[in-house]
This record gives C-alpha cells, structure tokens and sequence, in this order.
C-alpha cells in the first residue's frame, strides 16, 4: 500500500528522494505485522524523539536569556506528547498513518500517543533523507510559533505544584505504579498518588511521567473541592 504525500510534502516545504523512508515513518507496527512488513516507525521514532528534543534546545539556549531549570521546563512543555500530538493534527498527519484492523477498529489513527509517535518518525525520515539542517527547519517552522505565541498549553507541571501544597501542609508524598497494560510499543500506565498514607488520585497515561502528572492533576482537583 502506497500513500500518496505530496500534499504534506509541499505543507512542509520538502522535496524527498527515500519515499520509503517516508512510508515506514506512518507504518505502525500493527499494520506491519498484518502485511509482514520488516519495519514499523518505531526505530524512526526513537531518532526523532532525539532529533526533536536537539532542535528545541538549540533554539532555547540560543534565543532566551534563562535559567537551565527554565529551559529544561520549558523544552519540557514543547517536546512533551500533548504538544506532538498537536504538531501532528496541525499537519493533519493522521490520515496517513497506516494500522491493523484491530487497531483501526479502535481509533488508533487518532490516538494521541501514535499522532505523536508519528510526528517525531516523521522528523527522522527528513532527517534521514534530506539532513539536518532541513529537519532543523521544518521543525522549527512548526514549533517556533507556539514557542514565541504561547496561547496553547500543552504541559502544566502539576506534579511540583502539589509537592508544594505538600509542604506547606507539611505532609507526606508518593507516586506508585500500580497498572502496566498493552504490547510494548503502546503501553499504558496507571500511578496513584498517596498523601500521607491516604490514596488521593490515579492517573492514566501512555508513559510514567505523564501519568504521574496526571494522578497530581486529580489529586489537585480533589484537594480544591
């Protein structure tokens, strides 16, 4: 099965030699495994998680006059999945990720780890096929604007924002893994927080860190009640 891209292609500005590269950077591994494909994006991804984190920091520590604690928050806000997974929508890339039929059946084209899994496979092809300089490029053609404009919030760091309720109150704080769920390349993981000894909230989210933020968030909101 072969995607026709031009149309994304000429969105951002690239003319691409390796389209092979381009149609495993939207395979995802069930649809591989359904018609014995050899590759998935995983690898892609893997690179372009690398690739993504790179080009921001550049761009942090040579444009803003911050602290490392500030830029690491703030790489942290424009790398994070929500804010991929919005890349990835802008772009409208989820109609030309490729999935088994189980997964399609369950709106795995739309599911925000694989929008944003797929944008930053999407980075390692360029990267692969056209360089550095023009995978800098794109990225930063789509990722400058929200940095320069912030009127979307993709991240909110409520795990330090109830630490520091917890020690105002001068009361214990732990996170806990108690739910690991799914085939490797799509997880799902549940964390509970405890405040002195009492479960508060659970969080749910495609990585550990997420869904402690998550399981903070809730326990946040129960405690504002």
């Amino acid at each position: 099965m072969v995607i026709k891209m031009e149309e994304l292609f000429k969105k951002l500005n690239i003319k691409p030699r390796d389209l092979k590269l381009y149609q495993t950077a939207f395979s995802h591994s069930s649809y591989a495994n359904e018609h014995k494909d050899k590759a998935d994006y995983e690898r892609l991804e893997f690179l372009g998680d690398a690739i993504v984190d790179l080009v921001v920091a550049d761009y942090l520590y040579s444009n803003k006059d911050i602290s490392e604690g500030e830029m690491t928050k703030l790489r942290s806000s424009y790398v994070c999945e929500n804010a991929l997974a919005v890349y990835s929508n802008d772009l409208d890339l989820s109609k030309y990720i490729k999935v088994g039929v189980g997964e399609e059946h369950s709106g795995g084209k739309h599911r925000k780890a694989i929008i944003a899994d797929i944008f930053e496979a999407l980075t390692a092809a360029i990267y692969l096929d056209l360089g550095f300089a023009t995978a800098r490029k794109t990225l930063l053609n789509i990722i400058v604007p929200y940095i320069e404009n912030p009127t979307v919030n993709f991240f909110s760091d409520y795990k330090s924002a109830l630490q520091e309720y917890v020690q105002t109150t001068q009361k214990s704080l732990s996170y806990e893994l108690i739910g690991e769920e799914g085939p490797a390349h799509d997880r799902t993981y549940t964390i509970q927080v405890t405040i002195d000894g009492i479960v508060y909230a659970k969080g749910v989210a495609s990585s550990k860190k997420e869904a402690e933020q998550e399981a903070a968030k809730a326990a946040l909101d129960k405690l504002a009640v």
